[in-house]
């Protein structure tokens, strides 16, 4: 499990399959080119603060750094 910092310096924990989708799409994806599989993990890691929705909707945009704890 790893540990993501959001703005506030507020630790939280990803899975590692989490983790691995943050490693493949490290600044931005674009939401149509994400399989369905995809589609569900970006959506947990929006409501967990870690990616955002840009103004365009059609873009996730990364919102934290990795922390190593």
């Amino acid at each position: 499990m790893r540990f993501y910092e959001i703005a506030d310096k507020t630790q939280l924990p990803v899975s590692n399959e989490e983790h691995n989708f943050i490693q493949r799409y490290k600044d931005e994806a674009r939401l149509t080119s994400l399989d369905e599989h995809d589609t569900w993990i970006a959506q947990n890691l929006v409501r967990k603060g870690v990616y955002a929705i840009s103004k365009d909707n059609n873009t996730l945009v990364k919102q934290v750094n990795e922390t190593n704890t």
